[in-house]
């Protein structure tokens, strides 16, 4: 049943990342003029990829880095530019190309391979590091623990993720956020308790330690950085 409820679930976030919301997130990722509340997200999501560019060594030459849910390639490019070698994976293969555009005159994109598909399903290799930014929110907690499990197979040093705290704020948006139609909804987010999160992923991940831990909450983007260190 996961699996089936897995693979219907990244339909649904392939579907609205690829068609239904392709312009207002191109939009969104771009300094073109947006909304109030989507200015909001605009800035927690800088914030957040700060964070968790700030969690890797700033000199990244010779490394391998995995950027599953890479979207317009942003954080990408950020590592590309430290001398990373960054293999860059998103489900929408509109968000991928709306990524190579951008970033075609780039120097350090030479760095970046793009791809299109399912990181669980992509023969990728091994790295030295996993970055996975709100990539994973859209899935239940069980899904979601398989992932990072699955991505810690690969990586060699450290995962670094975000997830939806479980808070009344976030609740309450997610409450509003139901009363629009649905065809102009997002997948909607999963929700995770941090004690739960860390109780699901210490079941198979003994070479793992916890690092750090942060949260981003910016109007209408609530999301928290984690940090997994190989042992």
């Amino acid at each position: 049943m996961s699996g089936a409820r897995y693979e219907r679930r990244r339909g649904e976030i392939a579907t609205y990342f690829d068609r239904t919301a392709a312009d207002a997130w191109a939009r969104l990722t771009s300094d073109a003029p947006v909304s109030r509340i989507r200015q909001t997200v605009r800035a927690g999501r800088d914030s957040m990829r700060a964070t968790l560019l700030n969690w890797l060594p700033q000199d990244l030459s010779g490394a391998r880095l995995l950027d599953a849910g890479c979207g317009t390639g942003a954080l990408a490019m950020e590592a590309a530019q430290r001398g990373a070698q960054v293999v860059a994976v998103d489900l929408s293969p509109t968000l991928v190309t709306l990524a190579q555009e951008r970033l075609e005159n780039e120097p350090a994109a030479q760095n970046i391979t793009f791809m299109v598909g399912d990181m669980r399903h992509l023969e990728l290799g091994h790295f030295d590091y996993g970055v996975a930014m709100d990539s994973l929110i859209h899935y239940q907690a069980e899904d979601m623990v398989n992932s990072l499990h699955q991505m810690s197979e690969s990586v060699t040093r450290s995962i670094v993720f975000t997830f939806a705290p479980r808070t009344a704020l976030l609740g309450a948006m997610h409450a509003v956020g139901g009363l629009f139609p649905r065809g102009n909804r997002a997948p909607s987010i999963e929700p995770i308790a941090q004690s739960d999160l860390w109780r699901r992923l210490d079941r198979g991940l003994d070479a793992w330690q916890r690092g750090r831990s942060q949260r981003v909450n910016s109007g209408f983007y609530i999301s928290q950085a984690c940090e997994l260190v190989k042992s």
